[in-house]
Parts: C-alpha cells; sequence; structure tokens
C-alpha cells in the first residue's frame, strides 16, 4: 500500500466531520429586512445634504420625494404672503404699501431656505426687524403681538425646520442666539406700550424646533455612516474569504504536486543506477535535474509553512482526498440526518488528474455542506459522471423540510466562493441557481486535459 492509500484512512473521518459539522445558522426574516430597508430610506431623507447648495432630500429615491421640500415651502410661501398682508391692513393699520412689501420679504425668502436656508435666515429676520420697527408707529399696534406677529413667527418656525435638517450644530446654535438677541434687543428698548410680548415665545420655539430637526438630521448621518461601515466590512469580509479559500485550495495543491516532484527526485537520483554505462554529461545533467527538483520542493514546503500558520496539526499532514471517498462522504451525512443518494459513475476516479480528483471531492463537500446548512432535511441527490473529456459534478437539493433560507447572504462560509475558485483552478465551468420547487442545484464540469485557468461561472438569483 503506498503512502498516499495508508494516509487516506485517517483522514476520511475529520473531511467527512468538517462537512457534516456546518453551522446552522438562519438569516434575519423578512419582515427584518424590510424594517431596515424602511430605515434606510429615512436615513436618505433625513441625512444632511453633502455640497453646498444642494437641496434638501436631494439624493431621496423617488422623485416626489426630491420635490417635497419645494412643494411644502411653496404651500407656506402662498399662504402667508396674503395672511401677512391682511393682518398688518386690519389688526395692525399699516399701510397698504408697507404691508405688501413686508408681506412679500418676510415669506419668499423661504423658498430660499431649500437650498441656502442660512441666507434665507439672514434675508428673513432682517424683513422681520423692519417690521417690527414700522409697527412701533402703527396705528392699532396696542394690544397685538411684537415684535413678531403670528404669521412672523410661523413662517420663521418654517425656516427653522430647514435650518434643522441643514446645518451642523454650531450654526444651529449661533442662529438660535441671535434670535433670542434680537428679540431681548428689542423688547428691552424698543417695546411700545400694551403689546403682548413675543420674543420669548419664538425664541423658545426656535430652540425646540432647532433640536428635534438637529436630532433627526444627527440620526440621519449616523445611519449613514452606519451603512458605509456595514458595506465596507462586508467588502472585506468576502475578500478575506475568498484569500483563505485561495490560501487553502494552494495547501491542498502541495500534495498533488509534492508527489511529483518526490517521483522527478527519485528517478533523476536513480538514473546512474538504473541506466549503467552513462555518459558523464546526461549524469550531470540528471543531478542537476533532481537537485532543482529537491530545491523546489524546500520552497514549496517553506511557502505551506507560511500558509498553514503553523503547520503541527495531523489533519494537514493527511493526503487530500478524491472521488474515491465520496461514498464515505455521503454516508456521513446521512448518519447526521440528511437523506442523500449518490450516483458515482463506474471508473470516474481512474485517471483522473490530481486537481481535477480534488476539486470534485471538494466540490460536492461544500454542496452538501450548505444543504446541511440552508436546507436541513431537504432530499439532495449527488451524481458524479464522466467522459473523454471532462468530469460532471451534479448536486441537486429539494426544498427544506422548514423555510428555505438564501444560500450564501451574509457570514463567512466559503461554499459558493470555494466552488468558483475550485473551478477557476481547472479550467472548468460552474452553474448554481435555485430550482422552480425551491430547491437548489449546483453543476461543475472539469476538463480532464487542463485549461486557461480561468472559468466561466453562471449563478442564478432567486
Amino acid at each position: 500500500m503506498s503512502l498516499r492509500d495508508r494516509f487516506r484512512a485517517r483522514g476520511a473521518a475529520p473531511d467527512a466531520g468538517r462537512a457534516v459539522g456546518v453551522e446552522r445558522a438562519a438569516r434575519s426574516s423578512r419582515t427584518g429586512r424590510g424594517e431596515a430597508g424602511a430605515r434606510a430610506r429615512v436615513s436618505v431623507l433625513l441625512r444632511a445634504p453633502a455640497r453646498p447648495g444642494e437641496p434638501l432630500f436631494a439624493r431621496a429615491p423617488a422623485r416626489w420625494q426630491r420635490m417635497l421640500p419645494y412643494v411644502v415651502v411653496g404651500i407656506f410661501v402662498v399662504t402667508l404672503i396674503p395672511v401677512t398682508i391682511a393682518v398688518l391692513i386690519n389688526d395692525y393699520g399699516l399701510g397698504g404699501g408697507w404691508a405688501g412689501a413686508l408681506g412679500v420679504a418676510q415669506t419668499v425668502p423661504l423658498l430660499l431656505a431649500v437650498t441656502r436656508p442660512v441666507a434665507a435666515w439672514g434675508m428673513v429676520l432682517l424683513a422681520d426687524v423692519v417690521g417690527a420697527l414700522l409697527l412701533m408707529g402703527a396705528d392699532r399696534v396696542a394690544g397685538g403681538s411684537w415684535p413678531w406677529p403670528p404669521m412672523v413667527i410661523v413662517g420663521y418656525l418654517v425656516l427653522m425646520a430647514c435650518l434643522g435638517l441643514r446645518e451642523s450644530i454650531r450654526t444651529l446654535v449661533q442662529v438660535w442666539l441671535a434670535t433670542g438677541a434680537v428679540g431681548m434687543v428689542l423688547g428691552g428698548f424698543l417695546q411700545p406700550g400694551g403689546v403682548t410680548n413675543t420674543g420669548a415665545l419664538l425664541f423658545v420655539l426656535a430652540g425646540a424646533l432647532l433640536a428635534v430637526t438637529g436630532v433627526l438630521r444627527g440620526l440621519g448621518d449616523a445611519q449613514q455612516r452606519v451603512a458605509e461601515q456595514e458595506s465596507i466590512s462586508e467588502a472585506e469580509r468576502s475578500r478575506r474569504t475568498l484569500l483563505e479559500e485561495r490560501a487553502r485550495i494552494a495547501r491542498e495543491l502541495h500534495d498533488v504536486v509534492a508527489h511529483h516532484m518526490s517521483v522527478i527526485t527519485v528517478q533523476a537520483d536513480s538514473a546512474p543506477y538504473r541506466l549503467p554505462g552513462m555518459a558523464e554529461p546526461v549524469r550531470a545533467e540528471f543531478e542537476a535535474i533532481a537537485a532543482g527538483a529537491r530545491e523546489s520542493l524546500g520552497e514549496m514546503r517553506r511557502l505551506l509553512t507560511v500558509l498553514r500558520g503553523d503547520g503541527t496539526g495531523d489533519g494537514e499532514r493527511a493526503p487530500q482526498p478524491g472521488m474515491d471517498r465520496l461514498q464515505q462522504l455521503v454516508e456521513a451525512i446521512v448518519r447526521a440526518g440528511q437523506p442523500v443518494e449518490l450516483s458515482l459513475a463506474a471508473g470516474a476516479a481512474e485517471g483522473v488528474p490530481p486537481a481535477v480528483d480534488l476539486s470534485a471531492y471538494r466540490i460536492v463537500q461544500e454542496a452538501l455542506a450548505n444543504v446541511v446548512r440552508h436546507a436541513p432535511g431537504a432530499r439532495t441527490r449527488v451524481s458524479v459522471t464522466r467522459d473523454a473529456g471532462e468530469v460532471l459534478v451534479l448536486v441537486v437539493n429539494g426544498p427544506a423540510r422548514d423555510a428555505v433560507v438564501e444560500l450564501e447572504g451574509s457570514g463567512t462560509g466559503h461554499g459558493l466562493v470555494g466552488m468558483r475558485e475550485r473551478v477557476r483552478l481547472t479550467g472548468g465551468t460552474l452553474d448554481t441557481g435555485p430550482l422552480p420547487d425551491g430547491g437548489f442545484r449546483v453543476a461543475a464540469r472539469l476538463p480532464l486535459h487542463g485549461g486557461d485557468g480561468s472559468a466561466e461561472t453562471n449563478e442564478d438569483s432567486s
């Protein structure tokens, strides 16, 4: 019995156990995904614009959402202009010309608040101060609200909402303090007799609205940052999974390449004894071949030590499995309670290149591991056939007894990633995807005569 055959019995149990011991984890439910999607959409709406002059809700997915700030502000402007003019004329006794000018000056700048709220705030505050000074000489100002009439307070609060959703906390605090300072100066030094001072009222309402909208905007920004970090983490996790799988394949291929290099070394070293009377140049050539082969084996072992990390585990020393071990693998899966049927063509493993032999076994192993994880209890059929030029591996499972979970979503599983890399190694093709009845299929074609190292992959999404 060869060294490879003696060690195969040792490696059977760990390989089967690795397939059976895959973690049975469930993905989040559809309701959870829907709530997360709703929170993501809200965070996009509440997120502060990234560039100066960018409108509120500019990155909303729907057109009506992007137009919503303009519509809301436009409604307030159209409503406040006539109301302001009527109140100034009828309740305060202000002249019609001044009333019209103030109505326009105090409300029209609100349209600018969607894109440039700080500039709009400066214009509105200046117009409100001018209005308060003009109302000091109005005929019926006594008994009314001053320095901020009711319609001025409404327009100012609309402006505060736009500011809170757009600007930084520092800017909001400055606006709030400036509002209180202007109201305090007007009420403390210029207040007419018999009026109701509304400076403190606007100061409190503006502060409350700025706080609420500022917090909402901060939550939107925080959720956006969390989403960006999750995207970065997912990309890094996918890249790490790919690199780990490639390192694993490299470790396994060591046994395949080392076997052939050892044969070359032995043949080159024994050539002078097997072929007596060899000329000296020929003998030197065989010695050079043997030395080169030994040096290559040494380099491979040093590289393998780096890939394995420590290289001390018994499982790392065991030879890699092949298609002749598929029966043992399936029996271990069946003992674990998973109904699996195996159809292995006679002579399918004879004369197969080691890389194809190993890749076929690993593809079946990873496919069954995914069935155990994502479709527990589903009936599974494994078929391995061979023709003159390729090996066909087909794993098909039906729907799970419980809810079927999406294959290879988040997480650190190596299933489909490992299959793609192994198929790429042999130059074959891989076809994976869901079935109409809720099951899943994995089909791989592995050419026996090698390829260019590229693989054609076809994955259907459910």
